[in-house]
């Protein structure tokens, strides 16, 4: 499986906060191969891992993730961005959703800060950390942001020891300036690490 350097940088992010992880409820939506979600059940988080439940396939690779690392307590649930579903009903309050390169089609971005919302309502104080790959100079979510009422603090990489230049030597074709953001309710403070 292949690790994408946006899901190596917030597993670097969670890593070097892996001492306030324990008992904290964690849920990664687009997970994935689900190293954040992974790392953080492995630093004691209580984690879910989500993906497209159109995609069984998804589900099957969190699902082999936990498998490969000794993690059956971490539940894995089909969650589609946007949709108020029974699963994302069950979901109970959560402390920190992890993103890693989801705000990669414009199109997505609303259906996923929606969903981001939903969970903000049931826990005011819960945060996205989320890391994408720049892709255009013109994609942006601070509409989205002001319009969900949300707000985002910008991450320096270096500020937790990721590399930008060893990111951008990756064997991806193209651009690899990966960034980091936190993004919470504009009405909620800020998690304490």
């Amino acid at each position: 499986m292949y690790v994408w350097p946006c899901a190596v940088v917030l597993a670097q992010y969670l890593w070097f906060h892996r001492r306030s992880l324990p008992g904290r409820a964690v849920v990664e939506i687009g997970a994935g191969v689900s190293l954040p979600g992974v790392l953080a059940a492995k630093c004691g988080a209580k984690v879910t891992l989500t993906d497209n439940s159109e995609l069984p396939h998804c589900l099957t690779v969190c699902q082999q993730s936990c498998q490969m690392n000794n993690l059956p307590q971490v539940q894995v649930v089909g969650l589609t961005w946007g949709h108020v579903s029974p699963s994302l009903l069950a979901l109970p309050p959560q402390d920190i959703i992890l993103a890693s390169d989801v705000f990669f089609e414009p199109e997505d971005f609303e259906d996923i800060l929606t969903t981001v919302y939903f969970l903000m309502e049931k826990n005011p104080k819960v945060q996205l950390w989320s890391t994408y790959q720049v892709r255009s100079a013109d994609w942006s979510l601070e509409a989205l942001l002001y319009k969900w009422d949300m707000k985002c603090v910008h991450i320096p990489l270096e500020s937790f020891g990721a590399d930008k230049e060893e990111i951008a030597e990756s064997a991806l074709p193209g651009r690899h300036t990966v960034e980091m953001l936190i993004i919470s309710s504009a009405k909620g403070s800020l998690l304490h690490l």
